[in-house]
């Protein structure tokens, strides 16, 4: 269980809505610093909760 904001669960996040590599590098997501995964999952997930 990771802590909500953490690196752990942005990645957990991704996962479970099936992203488990980076789009446009295709490196994991495990290699990343956390801002990067953090942005990847705003521009990825929340757009589209929005929408």
């Amino acid at each position: 269980m990771a802590y909500k904001g953490s690196k752990g669960w942005y990645i957990q996040q991704l996962k479970e809505a099936g992203i488990k590599r980076h789009p446009i590098e295709l490196r994991k997501l495990e290699s990343y610093k956390t801002y990067i995964v953090r942005n990847l999952y705003h521009d990825l997930i929340e757009k589209e909760k929005s929408e």
